[in-house]
């Protein structure tokens, strides 16, 4: 898949994990790219009474396997019709990025939990490994408006490093969005909450990811947190 087609396959994805009718943004993308129902069941492996099942709300919300089926499916097919979903421009909402910092030295992951106060749900035989970078990020303007080059830049200049979610729900979509994405961090944190749905804490073990919850203070105190560990530079 070339770079254009996995930050659209991002952008579609991220969009659906977060949507309050995945069925209806479903329907929305095929059409716009002009692919009938038939088609894309065909290119996905499934029937169209299937598909059609969840584009209308008969079938409750898809997971994420077929999240990603859908997508692939979809921008393969797009692909070959001539990129229609890849020329839609990009709108990307400030602020999305609350903060972003590289470490000069890594710091371990065990230190960035304590600088957060963070409770640790999963990966926790993990706490020695090195953080290399954090992120900020308002969970919710990042799903839904971060896109392409965009969505990658959360991610600095390694995977190996922490993002921070702020304004999340039940702490689900977050680890969904990175479930259908190629790039994984080494380590996320919910910001807000004390607990978290248990689907965000089993998706956060099978992707071997360290996932904890902070309720310390305000995000601008996160973010200062995170800087203020020996070696960090903005």
């Amino acid at each position: 898949m070339s770079d254009a087609a996995e930050e659209l396959a991002v952008s579609i994805a991220g969009e659906l994990t977060v949507s309050s009718n995945p069925g209806r943004s479903m329907k929305a993308w095929r059409e716009r790219a002009g692919i009938s129902q038939a088609r894309l069941a065909r290119q996905m492996g499934v029937s169209p009474s299937v598909l059609s099942d969840y584009e209308n709300g008969r079938r409750k919300s898809p997971g994420a396997l077929f999240i990603k089926r859908y997508v692939d499916a979809l921008t393969s097919l797009d692909r070959e019709g001539g990129r229609v979903l890849a020329s839609r421009p990009a709108q990307v909402e400030p602020g999305a990025i609350l903060g972003i910092g590289e470490y000069s030295e890594p710091a371990r992951a065990r230190e960035v939990a304590d600088a957060l106060q963070a409770r640790i749900l999963a990966g926790e035989e993990q706490l020695e490994r090195h953080i290399f970078g954090y992120t900020v990020v308002d969970s919710i303007r990042t799903i839904y408006s971060l896109s392409g080059l965009e969505f990658y830049r959360i991610y600095g200049k390694s995977t190996e490093r922490v993002l921070v979610f702020t304004q999340v729900g039940l702490g689900r979509s977050p680890l969904v969005a990175i479930r259908v994405s190629q790039l994984k961090p080494r380590m996320v944190v919910i910001h807000g909450l004390s607990q978290v749905d248990p689907l965000a804490v089993q998706l956060a073990r099978r992707e071997r990811i360290i996932l904890g919850v902070s309720t310390m203070g305000t995000a601008e105190q996160v973010c200062s947190k995170l800087a203020s560990l020996d070696g960090a530079k903005a």
